[in-house]
């Protein structure tokens, strides 16, 4: 699979646009019922190839991560202010001892859309500035894979990302779809590579 997904790549990427390109996985998906069954995991990439846009809810500000403080939360009782909070941001982390008022004010939101902090990954028992730097690191790389259709698309690489390494991206997430399956390869109908704004090429898997 690798191989033909680096030959893919080469030959989307003659076709020229006026911006830098994000390079799409898409697995296509058969004999799945989506009303009962899904895949809803996280991975990390082998290859990072973007910065992510985290956010905080600490007890004070931060100098190195978008805050929200505790003595904010009240504003984020309009619930406008809280889907564009969680829309402008791809993951949060969370001071552990404001758990209990996040899970109020922000877990309806936060909790469908699997961007609530947990444990391992998002809480930390002090948010000093080194805690939250460390806990920040977690998430480089980090994806979420969750099906919504019976079509899962991940940008694996941009259009000046090494082909290589945007295949070894693709070939991870197709590993970890396939074991999240519950009829392993008998899930998947077809699987293509394409640009933002091309054509996708089938890929033999």
């Amino acid at each position: 699979m690798k191989e033909e997904i680096i030959k893919a790549i080469e030959e989307l990427k003659k076709d020229k646009r006026k911006f830098e390109q994000g390079v799409d996985f898409i697995i296509n998906l058969k004999k799945f019922d989506t009303k009962r069954e899904s895949v809803n995991t996280t991975m990390v990439m082998p290859n990072k190839f973007r910065k992510y846009k985290i956010a905080a809810f600490l007890n004070n500000k931060s100098t190195i991560v978008t805050t929200v403080t505790k003595a904010e939360f009240p504003k984020y009782a309009d619930k406008k202010k809280v889907k564009k909070l969680i829309k402008n941001n791809d993951y949060f982390i969370a001071a552990a001892n404001l758990m209990p008022t996040i899970a109020t004010t922000f877990g309806k939101y936060l909790g469908p859309s699997g961007k609530m902090p947990a444990p391992g990954r998002g809480i930390i028992a002090s948010d000093d500035e080194a805690s939250i730097k460390r806990e920040i690191e977690k998430f480089e790389g980090l994806i979420r894979i969750k099906t919504k259709e019976s079509s899962i698309k991940i940008l694996v690489g941009k259009e000046n990302t090494e082909p290589e390494k945007v295949a070894e991206n693709a070939e991870a997430i197709y590993k970890t779809v396939l074991n999240n399956l519950q009829r392993g390869k008998d899930n998947i109908k077809s699987v293509m590579i394409k640009l933002t704004m091309s054509k996708p090429i089938k890929i033999n898997y």
